[in-house]
């Protein structure tokens, strides 16, 4: 019995990844449909199509996936393309929580029915537009990973105007950086670093808060990541920032 224990334990895990990959897929597939919506194809051409390309290739995302979402967000494979609409929504999380999530939907009242259901059952609420999106900024970021000198990362950040970078070193001591810019300045400042030979693994907008909420209590921090973790799983959302800190110890425990 131990052993069918085991094995079922290791199907389920399986499942669960199965099912995690399988919305990433879904997720990254709108952004390039939604991003060839343009008309504009080549990635040379289209910022916003090449990262969201480059994210998909970074996902393991199949190229024959990754042209079919092209060729939908393009008119020329189907219907699905043609009603993506990027929408944002606000709510709070137990203790206060500010959230703000992003969707790609074609069902506005799908969505904001999902979104609502997740928000009730897990102590939080769904809340107006502008709720909390006042203590929020939108931000570029460009991750950088491998040989990072904080020199030569000073002057490429410096000519490619960003405002400011953070230095991050990962349990194997390898470094990553975030280099920060205004939303406007993103593909330039991606370039940049590029033409100063670092490794760019991730451009992506991020949601900045000004602001936080100190979370301490065991119960209140479990009730909060399971209710962020009940809204990254809906298929139409695509991002969930909050402004809660929270020790690192806590965040492991309550998610065990």
């Amino acid at each position: 019995m131990a052993g069918h224990s085991k094995w079922a334990n290791i199907k389920r895990q399986k499942e669960r990844v199965d099912a995690r990959k399988g919305k990433t897929f879904t997720k990254i597939s709108r952004e390039i449909i939604v991003a060839a919506r343009s008309g504009i194809l080549d990635p040379s051409g289209n910022f916003q199509l090449r990262t969201a390309i480059e994210k998909a290739k970074a996902a393991g995302i199949p190229n024959e996936n990754i042209e079919r979402a092209i060729a939908k967000g393009a008119g020329t494979w189907g219907t699905d393309g043609e009603n993506f609409e990027a929408i944002r929504y606000e709510g709070y999380g137990p203790g206060g929580v500010a959230i703000l999530i992003e969707a790609l939907t074609d069902n506005r009242n799908r969505t904001a029915a999902d979104l609502r259901a997740a928000f009730t059952k897990n102590g939080g609420n769904l809340g107006e537009t502008g709720c909390v999106s006042w203590m929020f900024a939108q931000k570029g970021v460009v991750v950088i990973t491998g040989a990072i000198g904080e020199e030569k990362l000073l002057e490429a950040s410096l000519e490619g105007g960003a405002q400011n970078y953070e230095l991050n070193q990962a349990e194997d001591d390898t470094l990553t950086a975030e280099v920060f810019t205004e939303v406007e300045n993103l593909q330039t400042l991606s370039l940049m670093l590029q033409d100063y030979s670092f490794t760019v693994s991730e451009v992506e907008l991020r949601w900045i808060t000004s602001n936080t909420v100190e979370v301490s209590d065991p119960e209140q921090a479990r009730s909060l990541l399971k209710l962020i973790d009940a809204l990254e799983d809906l298929d139409d959302v695509q991002n969930v920032t909050s402004n809660f800190d929270m020790a690192e110890e806590l965040m492991s425990g309550s998610m065990a």
